[in-house]
């Protein structure tokens, strides 16, 4: 029964939730959350806030101490926009890990977007077919449309409440003038997927953080209702309610309310019109609260990883495969060669285990690759492989969280004349153990690539053995076709391979 923790690093709060898996399921240890208001700077001056940084780092400590005394297996620290934007979160990110030996990935906003989607399907079943998850933070707002369960668009736009706040609203309350120049610069957010929105016929709203639980919280007592936040539909009309009443009053006024707090009142006013227009603009109804988000969606990413079976694994395994598949169509890989190659990549890792020693995961890894390696074609046929090595690391491949895409980009981009070094770029990112996974890994798709070098499906079966420190590949050919090149293809890689595997390598034809 292993034990996770998540951890969010965003612009207005630090998260933590610490989880077991049990039967399948994640069951809630411990959760806790402080407002740090990290990205306040850094939206005003582009810097993290020396302050700013040692409260976080405060809370992370006490984090720390928590996921010590609940046994935790597993530790994951993400970080969103503020980090995302900061020139100086290099500072903060080597602070972390001194302080607590954790190591800080920054995400995308679109990666964001998929944990956060990944949260809600994998613990709620969402009841209708089209479905959009707001999740407006510190500095940014991910819009993910949802379609039975599986995500069809999403987009990340820089209308977080901490953002907007102060940038626009430097009276209290605000002035009319302000409210004027904030709803116009959200609305110009929202009309980039406003039209994707109103076409996909949403049929619910679901709204993530603590903004949406503070507008839900204002909503039920302006409804008269004694429900529970997530239960409460925040209407078109109720939202235009809630704009007045919150511009219209003071900070200390805010602070009084049920449900905002002292600090998220200083942000409310902002985060209240992003919801308005955005009901107003794409047509909505209006929008539930859920208290699922990103930190559920990396406990669902850690358990997915640790076990397939779980519906987050079932989950994870969609979006993987949904998401190469559309890779392969955008860049204009010959899928029919790409799985060729991915099939003989991954009879050579079940062949071989013995001798390559890799862990399980690269098994997925190595397939990925595979499917992936002339994607960098589609820029450039000259240094083809950089760009492979680049486009996969960097493009939104659903499913891989930004370390995995890199180690897949990796073992990608070593098939030419090439060789991965410790203080080349590609490897510089990975661990030394990662280092010598992706090195193994790449010699092995270098051979499945050179029997299927020629691309017409020369070889009709492929024998594979180790033994008295040797490997042998023994080729059968199609009907009469000759398997010169792929013979030639394979003895050119034999050196490279006896220094990877301390193997000799042999190859016949049949």
């Amino acid at each position: 029964m292993p034990t996770f923790a998540a951890i969010d690093i965003g612009s207005n709060s630090v998260r933590l939730k610490i989880a077991r898996l049990q039967g399948g399921r994640l069951k809630e240890l411990h959760e806790d959350r402080e407002v740090t208001r990290l990205g306040e700077g850094v939206f005003s001056g582009g810097l993290l806030s020396p302050e700013a940084m040692s409260e976080s780092i405060r809370v992370l400590r006490r984090f720390h101490r928590a996921t010590q005394e609940c046994g935790t297996d597993t530790v994951r620290v993400v970080a969103t926009a503020a980090l995302r934007d900061a020139r100086n979160s290099r500072a903060f990110l080597e602070w972390v890990r001194t302080r607590t030996g954790w190591t800080v990935e920054i995400i995308s906003g679109v990666e964001e977007a998929r944990l956060i989607h990944l949260g809600i399907v994998s613990r709620s079943r969402l009841g209708v077919r089209s479905v959009l998850l707001v999740d407006l933070g510190g500095g940014s707002c991910e819009l993910t449309l949802s379609r039975d369960g599986k995500i069809g668009d999403t987009v990340s736009l820089s209308l977080g409440a901490v953002r907007l706040t102060g940038e626009f609203l430097k009276h209290d309350p605000p002035r009319k003038s302000e409210l004027k120049q904030l709803q116009g610069f959200v609305g110009r957010g929202i009309v980039r997927i406003q039209d994707r929105i109103r076409s996909a016929r949403v049929g619910a709203v679901i709204a993530t953080s603590g903004t949406a639980a503070a507008l839900a919280s204002i909503a039920s007592h302006l409804a008269r209702r004694r429900r529970r936040q997530s239960g409460v539909m925040v209407t078109r009309e109720i939202m235009r309610r809630i704009v007045k009443q919150l511009t219209r009053t003071t900070l200390e006024e805010r602070r009084k309310l049920v449900g905002i707090g002292p600090r998220r009142a200083e942000i409310i006013c902002a985060g209240a019109v992003v919801y308005a227009e955005l009901l107003e603009r794409c047509h909505l109804t209006g929008f539930r609260y859920s208290p699922l988000g990103l930190r559920d969606g990396i406990l669902a990413q850690m358990a997915a990883e640790y076990d397939r079976s779980t519906r987050s694994g079932r989950a994870v395994e969609t979006e993987r495969r949904e998401s190469l598949q559309r890779a392969v169509e955008h860049y204009r890989v010959d899928m029919h060669h790409a799985t060729q190659v991915q099939e003989s990549a991954l009879l050579l890792f079940s062949a071989l285990k013995s001798v390559h020693q890799l862990p399980p995961e690269y098994r997925e890894w190595i397939s990925a690759a595979a499917l992936l390696y002339e994607v960098g074609d589609y820029v450039n046929r000259a240094g083809h492989h950089r760009h492979t090595y680049y486009i996969i690391s960097n493009s939104e491949i659903l499913g891989y969280t930004p370390q995995q895409r890199r180690i897949i980009a990796a073992i990608a981009r070593y098939l030419g004349k090439s060789r991965p070094t410790p203080g080349d770029g590609p490897m510089s990112v990975l661990s030394p153990q990662e280092q010598a996974a992706v090195t193994k890994a790449s010699m092995l798709l270098r051979i499945a690539r050179a029997l299927h070098m020629n691309r017409s499906q020369s070889v009709a079966h492929t024998g594979v053995s180790a033994r008295n420190g040797r490997v042998s590949i023994k080729l059968t050919p199609r009907g009469n076709t000759s398997l010169d090149l792929e013979v030639w293809a394979i003895e050119k890689d034999g050196p490279y391979f006896r220094e990877v595997f301390g193997r000799e390598l042999s190859v016949a034809a049949a």
